[in-house]
This record gives structure tokens, C-alpha cells and sequence, in this order.
């Protein structure tokens, strides 16, 4: 143990002088691995966080959920949008009707909403979202209340005229959310009580509820005020414990089509979208978005590992009488190898950590204006340490071999 950690001593000291005596030729060598390791890292740190953030706000939309509805949440390229826009709205019966015939949901709720302008005193905002939805929507989003309550099962029931507001709503009107409680906010001559207030959740990257910009007021209430059917019905419904989405989904296909009395030839007139396949689909797209990085990151660390087995060749070429000597002092050939090894290894990891802190100063500049922070995991740092050691290791393999096998009596009369 006392010899290894000697050799490792050592290794490092002569890697360090190396470094130091030449240090433009050492730099413009470590300088392809430096750009690897920058590479890789910082598309792994930024996909990595961008995925979280996506994946958080995907799960906003509800775990295990189905939004059945005109339209088809797909997208794309050949998006039949004048299709879609024929079909028939949703309507409040049909979530009565799903509510009484499906077996493998826990939570539905009928969801209408539209923008709105609101105001408090002199003060007004734009294009709010009024929310419209039944009991269960709680139970399906992820609401945390700062501020006050959220809406009773009694006001759901008396279609009351209160609301629980966002976080920017009740700051930008009331200068806090504090301030907010037991006041009044308007929209198109009417009033609402403000019961709650919702806690801040920041900006969603794939739409959804902004619950930031937000009045949300029982169904029964908007329903007395607005159409339902022309603002945007939507059913939500929340699949058992246990229970596949994909399972749910089918089962209510089934139970749309009996209640719009579909034949087995007429195609479906609504969506039954999966909030789990867009998961899936932003999996697979920051998977290939990875795999390019890697691949762009993979040329500049080939370069670069040839740049420190050039270093390497030199290095053993300058120090051949010192190897002979070694040599012939008793050193073995595999405790000459591994000297060689350790500094080819130092010397990638010295500038695998440059390109780390390059990464980390370009975390803190996106993190400045990005909606969600940029995150280097400890497991990327240690795959970035990973990637160094192996490819010092393999860089220096030919160079230490050379060096291991050296005659002592030649190695010492070289000049």
C-alpha cells in the first residue's frame, strides 16, 4: 500500500512539472480534452435540468391523467386542426355519464376556462385565466395554497361568487398575497371574494395550467356567468392506483363512443390524451438530443487524447535516462508503467476539471435568465472523472509500455 501510494506520489509530482516546465505545449494538448469534457457535460447539465423541468411540468398536468377532449394533444407538422375544430365541445352530462359507467378511474372533473381582464381599484391585468372547474380538480392538480383556503366541496355546491387567485395576480393588484385575503377582484363588471391564494410555481415550458396568472372559481358559478360549451370543455379523469393510463384511456374510448352513439364505422369525434405519453415522448427526445452531444464530444476527446499520448511519447523520450537508471537501481518494469499511466491519467483529469469549471461558469450565466436552474449532478462529475482516468489510461498505454520495456544499459547512455 506504502509502495502504490508512493508511485501515485510520484507520478503526480513529475506530471506536475511537466505541466509547469511546458506549459503552452501541455495546454494546446489537454486543450481537445478540456473541450470534450465541456462538451459533454455541459449538454448532459443542461439536458439533464431541461428534462427535470419538463418532467415536473408534465406531472402538473397530473399523474396517471386523461384529458378527453375535441382536440388531439399530439401536434405536429400535418396537424388536421379544421378537423379537430368540428367536432362537437364537451359537455357537463358526458362527465355524469363517464362518473356512473367507468370502473377504473378515482378522480374526474369537468374543466372550462377563459381569459379574462381583471382589476382591483385603478389597477388591471390582462389575459387571465379564468378557471372554471368541478370538485375533483384539486385532487388531480397539484394546488399548494400560500394564502387562505382553497375552494369547500360547499362552494362547489352553491356555485358561490369567490375565487382563489395566483401568486402574480395577488402581488401585482395587492402589492402581496398577504394583502390579498377578504378583498374583492373584478372581471367585466362583476366581483369575486378572493378566499386563497395560490402558491408561486413559476413559468411552465410546456403549457398547461399557469396557476401564477390565475382566478379560479367553482364550475357552477362560471357556468351562470359564461357558455361552457364555448370556452374550452375539458374532462379530466384520474386513473386508480394501480391502473395504466393506457387502460383507462381505452376503457374511455369505450364509454365516448357509447355515449355519442358511434358505429364501429364512424371514427371517433373527441381525444382521449395521455398525459403519460408526452413523458414518454419527452424522454426519447432528450435521449437523441444527448446522443448528439456525445457525439460531437467524442471527436474532441479522441483529439484530444492524442495530444496527450503525444505528450506522453515526448515525455518518455526526455526522461530515458532517468528510466534506466530506475532500472537499473532495481525499479520493475510494471512500477515504470504505471508511473507513466498515473501521469497520462493526472494529466487528462487536470484538464477534464478545467473543462468542469468551464461548464460550471456557464451553468451560472444560463441559470441568470433561463426559467429553471441549471443542475451539475454529482453523477456527471463523476462520469466526467470516469471519462478522464480511462481515456489518460489509454492514451498513455503505448507511451508506458515503450517506457517499461526500455534496456537499463541503452535507456542510460541516451542522450
Amino acid at each position: 500500500m506504502v509502495k502504490l501510494l508512493n508511485i501515485l506520489f510520484t507520478s503526480l509530482r513529475m506530471a506536475t512539472q511537466e505541466l509547469w516546465a511546458n506549459k503552452l505545449r501541455t495546454f494546446l494538448s489537454l486543450f481537445g480534452i478540456t473541450i470534450g469534457i465541456f462538451c459533454i457535460i455541459g449538454v448532459l447539465a443542461t439536458v439533464n435540468s431541461l428534462e427535470q423541468k419538463v418532467q415536473t411540468d408534465i406531472k402538473s398536468l397530473g399523474n396517471n391523467t386523461i384529458y378527453i377532449d375535441k382536440w388531439n394533444y399530439a401536434g405536429g407538422p400535418d396537424y388536421p386542426w379544421w378537423k379537430f375544430l368540428k367536432r362537437p365541445n364537451m359537455k357537463f352530462e358526458e362527465m355524469k355519464f363517464i362518473k356512473d359507467k367507468s370502473q377504473l378511474f378515482s378522480s374526474i372533473c369537468f374543466m372550462v376556462d377563459r381569459n379574462v381582464n381583471v382589476d382591483y381599484k385603478d389597477n388591471i391585468l390582462s389575459n387571465i385565466n379564468l378557471y372554471g372547474p368541478t370538485e375533483d380538480f384539486n385532487k388531480i392538480q397539484t394546488i399548494d395554497i400560500s394564502e387562505g383556503r382553497y375552494l369547500t366541496d360547499a362552494d362547489f355546491e352553491r356555485g358561490s361568487p369567490i375565487c382563489v387567485i395566483g401568486d402574480k395576480v395577488a402581488t401585482e393588484l395587492y402589492g402581496s398575497p398577504e394583502k390579498s385575503l377578504g378583498k374583492t377582484i373584478g372581471y367585466n363588471g362583476r366581483k369575486l371574494q378572493i378566499e386563497g391564494v395560490i402558491k408561486k410555481q413559476g413559468q411552465s415550458l410546456v403549457g398547461g395550467f399557469d396557476f401564477d396568472q390565475t382566478v379560479i372559481v367553482p364550475y357552477r358559478y362560471f357556468a351562470s356567468v359564461f357558455d361552457p360549451e364555448n370556452n374550452s370543455p375539458k374532462i379530466m379523469v384520474q386513473a386508480k392506483a394501480g391502473v395504466p393510463s393506457a387502460a383507462l384511456q381505452d376503457e374511455l374510448v369505450g364509454i365516448m363512443r357509447q355515449i355519442r352513439r358511434l358505429s364501429p364505422s364512424q371514427e371517433d369525434n373527441f381525444s382521449c390524451n395521455d398525459v403519460a405519453m408526452f413523458a414518454e415522448q419527452v424522454t426519447s427526445f432528450f435521449g437523441q438530443v444527448s446522443a448528439g452531444g456525445w457525439a460531437i464530444a467524442g471527436l474532441s476527446l479522441i483529439v484530444g487524447a492524442f495530444g496527450v499520448a503525444n505528450i506522453m511519447f515526448v515525455t518518455v523520450r526526455e526522461r530515458t535516462s532517468q528510466i534506466g537508471l530506475k532500472k537499473a537501481l532495481g525499479a520493475k518494469s510494471r512500477t515504470i508503467l504505471t508511473e507513466f499511466l498515473l501521469e497520462s491519467a493526472f494529466l487528462c483529469v487536470i484538464g477534464g476539471l478545467i473543462g468542469l469549471g468551464m461548464v460550471w461558469l456557464l451553468t451560472l450565466a444560463l441559470s441568470s435568465f433561463l426559467p429553471f436552474p441549471i443542475i451539475i449532478a454529482p453523477n456527471i462529475i463523476f462520469l466526467a472523472l470516469s471519462i478522464c482516468i480511462v481515456l489518460g489510461i489509454a492514451s498513455g498505454i503505448i507511451p508506458a509500455s515503450i517506457a517499461a520495456k526500455m534496456d537499463p544499459v541503452v535507456a542510460i547512455r541516451s542522450k
